[in-house]
This record gives C-alpha cells, structure tokens and sequence, in this order.
C-alpha cells in the first residue's frame, strides 16, 4: 500500500496493465506529431500532478496522445490544456495561466489534477477494462488525499461515470439513484467512513476542443465551476 502521493506518482509511470494502450501510446511517441518532431515524447502513463494536501481535486478523462503523452504532465502542452489551466490561474488555483511543459514553472495552488485513465487511449476513447484496470491508481489517490480533500471538480460524464463508485469505497455516501452528470451540477456527498468529511461534487463540460471550439464550453463557464468548487473547498 502507498503511504504517499509521491510513491504514487512515481509508480504510475511503471504500468503495462493495459497492451492496447501500452502499444498506442508507445506509437504515438515514436512516430510523433510534426509539429514536436523534435521532442522526446513521455510516451508512459501520466501522474497525478499538484500538492498531496490539496483540497480541491480535478478528474479529468485521460492525456491526450500530443499533449500529455507528450510532455509527461496533465493537460500540459495541448489546447484544453490552455482553456484548463488559463481557467484556473484566473480562479487563483495554478500560478500561472499556461503550461507548456514539465519544467515551466507551474504550480497548482491547493489543487490536484487527476484522470481515471493514465495512459493515452486511441481517439481519446479508454474500454471499461482499461478504465478498470486503471482504478487502483484513483483508489490510492483518493484515500491519501482524504485528510484535507474538501470539493472535487469532473471533467465530463467518462470521468464522473468511472468516480462515484470510487468516491462510495472511499468513503463518501453516493445518492441512489447516482447523480447524473451535467454542467454546473453540485452534489454534496456526506461522510460514510472515519476520517472522512463532507465532500462537494461539480460537473464541468470537458475542456476538449469538440466543447470549447463550438461553444458549448466557454472559458468564463470553466472558470465559474471552478470559482464555485474552490468556495466550497474553503
């Protein structure tokens, strides 16, 4: 068992469970966008990334083949990435509103950013296998983050589908029927377990391009859950 979020973090990047994705993001390392020809690629599974006594947690879904995949940290290097973090900085939880590559500097500011998958899925699309197999690591996550997580922020229905049954073996009492997903949606789940408090969940639209190029997500909506789930978290 993981006595710190650091042991985790430095675990996650050894993992093979999954071959489809072992290959794909191994591919996508070697063969490699245009554009970064230049670069060595992370090409492994991707940690968390933020402080391990952060009150605000972040799910999102899973690195993107160029961004994540790419510079080895969430939702750095790649275009909701710039929506996400730009989004944060105006919320006064990163240091700064870009994030380039691993070494830029940013630091997340009582906030964590995790995902339910850690490696790269072919078209951005993980099986309930590879979501599966993947848990363990959310588990961990959750448990070593429970003494000061207070409210947590999902990227989209993949992510909120594959953590409330994590949040319930956590700990936390989840409503049944389980909340449906949506924008702007809060929850408030109470304690179901010692050591455990009261724990606010919000719903946010992906920051993927297929959102925020057509609309549906502005960055001035990211940034008001975000708002939102930081005065929650106190």
């Amino acid at each position: 068992m993981f006595r710190t979020l650091a042991e985790v973090d430095a675990a996650v990047p050894q993992c093979r469970s999954c071959p489809r994705l072992v290959a794909w993001r191994e591919r996508v390392a070697r063969e490699k966008r245009a554009a970064f020809a230049d670069q060595e690629y992370w090409g492994r599974p991707v940690p968390g990334f933020g402080p391990p006594d952060a009150r605000l947690l972040i799910v999102g879904l899973a690195p993107a083949a160029h961004g994540a995949n790419r510079t080895g940290r969430m939702f750095t290097g790649d275009r909701s990435g710039d929506v996400l973090y730009a989004a944060m900085h105006a919320a006064g939880l990163a240091s700064q509103p870009t994030a380039v590559h691993r070494d830029d500097g940013l630091r997340l500011l009582g906030a964590r950013i995790t995902a339910p998958v850690h490696c790269a899925p072919p078209d951005n699309k993980p099986t309930p296998a590879e979501r599966d197999n993947c848990r363990h690591w959310l588990d961990a996550e959750l448990r070593l983050l429970a003494p000061t997580l207070r409210a947590v922020v999902v990227l989209g229905g993949f992510g909120w589908q594959a953590l409330l049954p994590v949040l319930a073996d956590s700990g936390w009492a989840v409503p049944r029927p389980r909340p449906r997903f949506g924008h702007g949606v809060q929850v408030t789940l109470p304690p179901a377990a010692p050591g455990r408090t009261e724990l606010h969940l919000f719903g946010c639209y992906h920051v993927s391009q297929q959102n925020t190029f057509t609309g549906r997500l502005t960055p001035d909506m990211v940034t008001a859950v975000l708002t939102s789930a930081k005065a929650a978290a106190g």
